[in-house]
């Protein structure tokens, strides 16, 4: 059965667990609940032991991943097995594996799959198998027209209530970033009493004024590879009175992390190693999917660099105000690879 990935908790709550479940799609945040979803279900219908399979290009071990469908548990009756597919794509291989799972599953075990990226073209005989014996759920992205009724829906399970008018702005705020959104949802859970109807003076007065923009939209602009979006961002930034020294940090910091991912041969277990959660490391990949290895190493010195110049301790003549110029410079490199040259004038 094939359903919205929001619609995936209602339905665990309605019925015991299936032997498959497939959650694909783009948006992390509604991937990443969704399959939350099945984990505490799994967890509180008795599954007591949880393997992970990281399926990633070469390193991806089906046959690993076989023998673990059909071996008996050592530990509880029943396991959760979760297979995790970046790619939305399990190859021929893959394909064959969970097919056959599929075809015949042994009772102590539930399949989970978790996919990075979905499209019809994603789809095949492996998912229409995991259909026909379990679920399959897709995040697909929230639409600008739908943001404000999906801002609605979450606030409602919140026992919150807006009025249009302050559902409007809120979406204006989080500017399509659901896991700032869904931040927003929860702070507003904590200041408000339960079943408040919020108006816009409220919501105006509730939500951050640097939600439009901070660093943290400016980072994700750039990883995301959204040069205008860097550009007005960071001009937005200024206008607030914000300095460049007080940026720098969290720019060193995802840069370190990127450079660092670049020289990885294992991209799941450096992300681990360095604390990064699952919602994230999609952005990561297309961040280092615009790049050469070696460039993110040049673009963290230019970061060194960048920091030195807006401290004032550049090379003698430069002004400190070149800080913020050099600043966008930067940033539109890591959005746009051909951008890299104006870091050289």
């Amino acid at each position: 059965m094939e359903l919205s990935a929001d619609r995936l908790a209602e339905q665990l709550a309605k019925e015991s667990l299936r032997p498959a479940y497939l959650v694909a799609g783009s948006e992390p945040l509604l991937v990443l609940e969704a399959a939350d979803a099945v984990r505490a279900t799994a967890r509180a219908q008795g599954v007591g032991e949880r393997e992970v399979h990281e399926m990633d290009g070469r390193e991806a071990d089906w046959n690993a991943l076989q023998a673990s469908l059909h071996a008996p548990s050592l530990f509880a009756s029943r396991r959760l097995l979760e297979v995790r597919l970046p790619s939305g794509k399990p190859g021929a291989e893959g394909a064959k594996v969970i097919a056959a799972y599929c075809e015949a599953p042994p009772a102590d075990v539930v399949l989970l799959v978790v996919a990075g990226e979905w499209s019809k073209a994603h789809a095949g005989k492996w998912s229409q198998a995991i259909a026909k014996v379990g679920h399959v759920a897709i995040a697909w992205p929230v639409k600008p027209h739908e943001l404000a009724g999906w801002l609605g829906a979450r606030l409602r399970r919140a026992g919150l209530q807006a009025t249009p008018e302050a559902l409007a702005l809120l979406a204006q705020r989080v500017e399509g970033n659901l896991l700032a959104a869904a931040q927003e949802v929860d702070k507003l859970a904590l200041l408000v009493e339960r079943g408040e109807r919020l108006d816009v003076a409220r919501m105006q007065a509730l939500v951050a004024d640097s939600a439009r923009f901070d660093v943290f939209r400016l980072m994700e602009a750039a990883l995301n590879g959204q040069p205008a979006q860097v550009a007005r961002v960071l001009a937005g930034l200024r206008a607030e009175g914000e300095a460049v020294p007080a940026l720098m940090g969290m720019v060193v910091r995802e840069l370190g992390i990127l450079a660092a991912l670049a020289q990885t041969a294992n991209f799941a277990s450096q992300c681990k190693a360095l604390g990064i959660w699952e919602s994230r490391q999609a952005t990561y990949k297309r961040a280092l999917a615009r790049h050469p290895p070696e460039r993110w190493q040049w673009l963290l010195a230019e970061a060194g660099r960048v920091d030195r110049i807006a401290k004032g301790r550049g090379r003698p003549g430069q002004e400190s105000h070149d800080a913020w110029l050099q600043l966008e410079r930067l940033l539109l490199a890591v959005a746009e690879p051909k951008a890299h040259r104006l870091l050289a004038s």
